[in-house]
């Protein structure tokens, strides 16, 4: 991989991992390259319009992110790449318990005010917006499951789904019985090794029909998308979301068959091989 891909891949796992936007990810990388530097030279140095630039500054330094120091002009550097991942965990801490005491007692005034009608059948549709609302979805399916659930996606994908909660929902599915199968297409051998540390209860190598994404439960929801997913942009992820049982028994059937005339991992890595 080039220098400049391997930027652009550090560049996607920072979005994922600090909450960053793609611009706050560069801007934050490029001071990690340069040292110490003037907002208006880090603008030239990343080709970036001036005036972005000093916004963009400011919000990271308002995240403490990046630290300026006060003379005259301004020199901006980033904390270290640990410091950064501390605060950024603090703050989704935080959040949590706040979403948590907050939504428990909401939770205790609707069911003590309001008499709710949930025994409705009717299909549902959503559109989910931004990559981690997605992958969040996602996670929530593999915890849930305790039969079959399968993801059939790319390897880019992958790589930004190890860095959400999903590895770690899938130890969780397993648990209570369920299992998580793979399904991938690969064209460099050397990222078997990745694949594998995603931890899919069994994995297979076959020719997706789409550069997209789906996730089916049988019989209870479904995430697909296009392959709008592959945009560097975790904004412009987006996903249907149903839990339409016909759609479902299809895209579920489609996966089967994919998956009985899929190799296994281990049988690809040893035919790459010899």
């Amino acid at each position: 991989m080039s220098a400049q891909g391997m930027v652009e891949k550090l560049a996607i796992e920072l979005q994922e991992t600090l909450n960053l936007d793609e611009l706050e990810s560069t801007i934050y990388l490029g001071l990690l390259r340069t040292g110490p530097i003037t907002a208006s030279a880090l603008a030239k140095d990343l080709n970036i319009d001036r005036a972005t630039i000093y916004r963009i500054v400011e919000k990271l330094v308002d995240r403490n992110i990046i630290l300026t120091t006060i003379t005259s002009p301004r020199f901006c550097t980033a904390i270290e790449p640990k410091k950064a991942l501390k605060i950024a965990l603090e703050k989704k801490e935080s959040e949590i318990k706040k979403i948590k005491k907050s939504g428990e007692a909401i939770v205790d005034k609707i069911n003590s005010e309001i008499i709710t009608n949930q025994g409705t059948n009717i299909p549902t549709f959503r559109i989910i917006q931004r990559r981690a609302i997605v992958y969040s979805d996602i996670a929530q399916m593999i915890e849930n499951c305790t039969d079959t659930l399968f993801i059939a996606t790319t390897l880019e994908d992958i790589s930004k789904m190890y860095h959400s909660t999903i590895p770690e929902k899938i130890k969780t599915c397993e648990k209570i019985g369920g299992k998580v199968m793979l399904l991938v297409e690969i064209d460099d051998m050397k990222m078997i090794s990745f694949i594998k540390r995603f931890n899919a209860t069994e994995t297979r190598v076959c020719k997706l029909p789409s550069k997209g994404r789906i996730v089916v439960h049988k019989d209870k929801q479904m995430i697909m998308s296009d392959s709008s997913q592959t945009s560097f942009n975790s904004e412009t992820d987006f996903s249907l979301s149903t839990n339409a049982r016909d759609m479902i028994s299809k895209i579920d059937n489609l996966c089967r068959l994919l998956w009985k005339s899929a190799k296994p991992l281990e049988m690809t890595s040893h035919t790459k091989t010899h």
